[in-house]
């Protein structure tokens, strides 16, 4: 079925006895034909949902001249990614990329760093290399999906950050004496080797509530690293 506009929209056509019933949302599309007042056939096509999904992928292609690589994910259209999308070699360099986001959000890029100076695609990523991403960027038309070595797992209250040691709140808490108050809660459930971003849903919430979120992502990510390794 041909890609139409997203917006939500609805088309009737008759043809004598026959009538085709089409309808467009901005995540499903739907064609239905009635024969004689009654549904003779129904089609559905949904749009796959693939930002935040984590994939272990193999880098098949290196682009020096663009700093970046193309990525097998089992999606249609490798991966493009970004040399900046990956996880820097230093705890400041991935402090400075953790920046107080909504999980769904796309960090900056923040090209990495080796010996000193800039890194390129081909210092950090060679072809055949299996590496786990997850995607910042949903795929569109010709392009491939966009995706990060930064992985992020959002929670209820918190959002998980591997490989990171940043604690941050959310920009939409504005009120500095909550912000400090839910700094320290975060810092007291961080879990070592990772970092921590409260989210807005976590305001006015206590130790425990945000404690047993920590734990939860914590458990879904070392799910996720056993799941790479098979």
């Amino acid at each position: 079925m041909a890609r139409r506009s997203r917006r939500s929209e609805s088309t009737t056509a008759n043809s004598g006895a026959k009538e085709i019933i089409v309808n467009v949302s901005p995540r499903e599309d739907r064609v239905a034909i009635i024969e004689n007042g009654q549904l003779a056939e129904l089609y559905i096509e949904r749009e796959e949902r693939v930002v935040g999904s984590i994939y272990k992928g193999k880098v098949v292609n290196v682009l020096p001249g663009m700093d970046a690589a193309f990525v097998d994910i089992g999606l249609e259209k490798n991966a493009f990614l970004y040399v900046g999308d990956i996880l820097p070699g230093s705890e400041e360099e991935a402090e400075a990329v953790a920046t107080e986001i909504e999980p769904g959000a796309a960090p900056p890029p923040h090209p990495p760093r080796r010996n000193g100076r800039r890194a390129g695609i081909k210092d950090v990523a060679k072809v055949g290399q299996q590496i786990l991403v997850q995607v910042v960027k949903a795929p569109r038309g010709t392009k491939g999906a966009r995706v990060s070595t930064r992985i992020s797992l959002p929670g209820r209250y918190l959002v998980l950050m591997p490989d990171t040691d940043h604690v941050g709140v959310s920009r939409k808490i504005d009120e500095e004496a909550e912000r400090d108050r839910l700094k320290q809660l975060a810092h007291q459930v961080k879990p070592q080797g990772c970092g921590l971003i409260v989210r807005t849903e976590a305001e006015g919430r206590g130790l425990d509530e945000l404690k047993n979120d920590s734990e939860f992502l914590v458990k879904l990510w070392q799910t996720i690293q056993e799941s790479a390794k098979g």
